[in-house]
């Protein structure tokens, strides 16, 4: 602004229009402080944001543990045991043992004496010490020729020809254990088609084409699919089953796997949707009426008929990081509240003993609202802004979003406290949903969706029978045998 008159030489009239100018110089001003000051916020938002975003790695966030990069060692939640690393007392070991009948005895003669040097030929043998080596044979495809025999009547003169096996349906076709070895190799250790190809040249002399492999594999999913309603059918009448989802890639979108699971079987399916949507189509939740445990994907909560149990796991990372990031004391006595129980509970279940004295129960109950109760204070709701009201509901902060949860779904956060047959985490479908990632960084994504569904059926059943303590490979041949094994389906107790 210019520098003032002297105001004993302005006019009334000039007055009143100079206090109009800084009347409207000042409002001017004004709007501009509110304008910077609302920037202002919102880049201090926008800061922490970027900030939180870059302090969440594997141990205090869902992120997987290949997105931690080569960061300092991270602290884990796991409390350290007092056992020795390596193999434990007890424990089976692997070691090569000498085997009584060798398929092959290879002698190593003495003909003659290393120090004067004469003829041992015609001198007895005294002993032998033994060395044995374990080797894989040579490998060879072999190729068996089924012959019908052709016969004429010589009363009709019908022509009579003998039958093929079932599984003989081509001229010249392969057989069931190259179909069990292209199956294992592509959707159990998520080899792409190229390198399958590869392997099977390079180990069997048999090149086989990627449309052959997809034929396999395709025959594989076909044969599969009543073993694959049996198992879909027991997982939903289970008393505890896992959930969760997982993004893939399928003719390059991104779709969801989705995983249903027991300590004894799996049962995967795709879709393009994440939530209630494919959870319908999958038909598992809607008719599922046990104990559903899973994270906290408000999807879920759609499915009245089963009881919701939550994964812990998620909650000890979601604490840790407000712990250290928000630095609020009251998530790091949440973390150590909920260890402690857990703790409680391993050591009753080592003892034979199935559940936890009531009064006890009440106390970890008591200092679980106590915990809540600090959590709320250091996060009271937002304050709702008149000027700026928008309808729905109004953001509120991650840490308070948590408390939220706890407080409102308790019983099934210490739902393992109360009942000694649910887990305290989800790590079980989680564990199974992981291999969608390792695939996707192996092999890339699918092309199709009919190879998604082809995957999920048959990895249905290879973590079924893995599960079950069967050899995969036994397992996958006695598909294309025409006779497969069929997993047990009734849980255990």
């Amino acid at each position: 602004m210019d520098k003032l008159p002297q105001l004993d030489k302005l006019s009334t009239q000039e007055k009143d229009a100079l206090i109009l100018m800084l009347w409207e110089e000042n409002q001017a001003l004004k709007a501009r402080v509110k304008e910077l000051e609302s920037q202002i916020s919102i880049l201090m938002t926008r800061v922490k944001e970027l900030e939180d975003q870059k302090a969440k790695d594997s141990h205090n966030s869902s992120k997987p543990p290949s997105s931690d990069g080569f960061k300092k060692k991270l602290r884990s939640l796991r409390k350290k045991s007092d056992r020795k690393s390596g193999g434990q007392k007890g424990h089976a070991g692997k070691t090569l043992q000498i085997v009584e009948n060798p398929d092959h005895i290879i002698v190593h003669c003495v003909n003659e004496c290393r120090k004067c040097g004469i003829s041992l030929k015609e001198i007895a043998v005294s002993n032998h010490e033994k060395r044995q080596e374990f080797d894989i044979p040579p490998i060879k495809l072999e190729v068996t020729e089924h012959q019908a025999q052709i016969k004429c009547c010589p009363q009709c003169g019908e022509m009579n020809k003998g039958e093929f096996p079932a599984t003989i349906t081509s001229v010249v076709q392969y057989g069931e254990r190259v179909k069990g070895h292209v199956t294992y190799l592509m959707e159990y250790q998520l080899l792409p088609f190229e390198r399958a190809s590869e392997l099977m040249d390079d180990f069997f002399d048999c090149p086989i084409s990627q449309g052959s492999l997809y034929s396999i594999v395709k025959e594989c999913s076909d044969r599969l699919e009543e073993p694959d309603k049996s198992i879909k059918k027991a997982v939903t009448q289970a008393q505890i089953v896992h959930f969760d989802e997982s993004g893939m890639r399928i003719q390059g979108k991104t779709q969801w796997l989705h995983v249903a699971s027991t300590q004894t079987l799996t049962y995967y399916g795709c879709h393009p949707k994440r939530g209630k949507e494919a959870m319908d189509a999958i038909e598992i939740l809607p008719v599922f009426k046990g104990k559903a445990m899973h994270d906290g994907w408000k999807s879920y909560k759609h499915y009245t008929d089963c009881f919701h149990l939550l994964c812990n796991a998620h909650h000890l990372r979601e604490l840790t990081f407000i712990h250290e990031q928000e630095k609020q004391p009251w998530a790091g006595q949440m973390i150590e509240l909920l260890l402690e129980i857990k703790e409680q509970v391993d050591q009753h279940k080592a003892l034979g003993i199935s559940q936890l004295e009531q009064t006890q129960i009440q106390e970890f109950e008591h200092s679980y609202q106590q915990v809540l109760d600090l959590g709320i204070k250091a996060n009271p709701p937002p304050k709702e802004n008149l000027e700026k009201r928008k309808p729905g509901r109004k953001k509120q902060s991650k840490a308070k979003n948590l408390l939220d949860r706890l407080s409102a779904d308790r019983t099934g956060v210490l739902g393992f406290m109360y009942d000694f047959q649910v887990p305290f985490d989800n790590n079980l479908a989680e564990r199974d949903i992981r291999m969608i990632k390792v695939k996707q960084k192996i092999s890339g994504g699918f092309r199709s969706q009919e190879g998604a569904s082809y995957f999920c059926r048959i990895r249905s059943y290879i973590s079924t029978m893995k599960k079950q303590g069967k050899n995969i490979m036994t397992a996958l041949q006695s598909v294309f045998s025409g006779h497969p094994l069929i997993p047990f389906l009734q849980q255990p107790e």
